[in-house]
């Protein structure tokens, strides 16, 4: 059970807190109002992706799934031209109206942005790192029970319908239905996905694939807004998620691929204010905490994935 209580609150840190957006005089109300959210959806993604045998792709699906439901439908960021209105983040409010999608009413830019950082914050990073903490025998296993499941999935319901009750209802039953019927879409995908199993290509090592996620998180902080830097990003992503597919032949480069996500919002983190005004030094020492952390946990799960490996050695009589 350890596993789903580190999972669920690395998940609810990662998504709004390890970029800077709170600092930790607000670290109780974020775990106890986001992390029925947050923890949950991100627990019940690895549960169902496990159970259906999709593996890492399905798992993704699903993380897209709930990027677009979060952004689109509970919190409404996606479709509220004033989402970001009050808080230091105003002036990124105003620069999405470069990419302003008409008829739809949303900006492509938070699109990429907003749906981008739940995969990779919320659910996929976390979830890595926790995994790679694991045994090897439980890694890719069910960690829930039938009645547990039902009980993160109503707290995960119960989390969305409070942050959907003070978000106001501002989508259109257009907006609506294109968001639901593309999270069913990814649903369907992501259960129905099978891996191919194919032979191992020879590549280059973990380090090397976290270097390459490192650097293409670094240039896309420098595109800028418009519809030229979105494309950019459109065209970065897709070009490093084609690179990872092909080179990550092991947990290990799973997890730098992951990991390497989590480093660049800890050093960004040092560039952005919180969303509330706050004094430097609680600003600073949530970017700091925030850093180490990230470190630390990088750090023993590269540990762990690297003892299971010499494990076998060591117990192969002499």
């Amino acid at each position: 059970m350890w596993r789903v209580l580190a999972l669920w609150l690395l998940a609810t840190w990662c998504a709004e807190c390890v970029w800077g957006g709170f600092t930790p005089a607000d670290y109780p109300v974020v775990v106890l109002f986001l992390g029925p959210l947050y923890g949950g959806a991100a627990v019940l993604i690895r549960e169902v992706a496990r159970r259906c045998g999709g593996g890492w792709p399905s798992v993704v699906l699903l993380a897209v799934a709930f990027g677009l439901v979060q952004a689109g439908l509970v919190d409404q960021s996606l479709f509220d031209a004033a989402a970001l209105e009050g808080t230091e983040f105003a002036g990124q409010g105003v620069a999405a109206r470069a990419t302003w999608v008409p008829g739809l009413g949303f900006s492509a830019g938070q699109l990429v942005e907003f749906v981008g950082n739940h995969v990779m914050w919320s659910v996929c990073a976390p979830i890595a790192v926790v995994e790679a903490c694991s045994r090897a025998g439980v890694r890719r296993a069910s960690w829930l029970s039938g009645r547990w499941i039902v009980v993160v999935a109503v707290s995960y319901v119960a989390g969305s319908l409070l942050i959907w009750s003070d978000a106001g209802g501002v989508v259109s039953p257009v907006q609506f239905g294109v968001v639901v019927l593309s999270a069913v879409v990814l649903v369907v995908a992501a259960v129905w996905w099978r891996p191919v199993s194919s032979p191992p290509l020879s590549g280059p090592g973990p380090w090397v694939v976290g270097g390459v996620v490192l650097a293409a998180h670094v240039v896309g902080w420098f595109y800028g807004p418009g519809w030229r830097g979105w494309g950019l990003r459109v065209v970065t992503l897709a070009v490093v998620a084609a690179l990872v597919v092909r080179w990550a032949r092991s947990e290990a480069h799973v997890l730098a691929a992951w990991g390497a996500g989590l480093v660049s919002a800890a050093a960004g983190a040092f560039l952005v204010p919180p969303y509330e005004p706050a004094p430097v030094w609680l600003t600073l020492t949530a970017d700091v905490f925030g850093a180490v952390l990230v470190v630390s946990v990088l750090t023993w799960a590269f540990h762990r994935l690297t003892s299971d490996r010499r494990e076998p050695a060591r117990l192969r009589p002499a």
